[in-house]
C-alpha cells in the first residue's frame, strides 16, 4: 500500500526539522497508513454497514490466493 519513495530537499529551520525527523521513522510510517486504513475502514462502514468477521476472513483469504498466484507467477518467468 505505500507509495513508492521519494527524496526532498527543503530548508526550514533547524529546531522543526529535527522535530520533524522522528516522524519519517518506519514505526511512524506504518502508524501513519494504519490510521489512514482505519479512516477508509470507518468511511466504508458508515456507507454499507459494518464488516462482519466472514467478510474479513473471505477478503483474507482473497489475499492471500492473489499474492501466492502472484508469487507462483514470479518464480516461473
Amino acid at each position: 500500500m505505500s507509495e513508492p519513495t521519494q527524496k526532498h530537499s527543503i530548508t526550514t529551520p533547524r529546531d522543526i526539522a529535527e522535530a520533524a525527523r522522528p516522524a519519517a521513522t518506519p514505526p511512524a510510517v506504518r502508524r501513519l497508513e494504519r490510521d489512514n486504513l482505519d479512516e477508509l475502514i470507518t468511511l466504508a462502514e458508515a456507507e454499507h454497514g459494518p464488516i462482519t468477521p466472514e467478510e474479513i476472513h473471505e477478503r483474507r483469504d482473497l489475499l492471500r490466493r492473489t499474492r501466492d498466484e502472484q508469487r507462483a507467477s514470479d518464480t516461473s518467468s
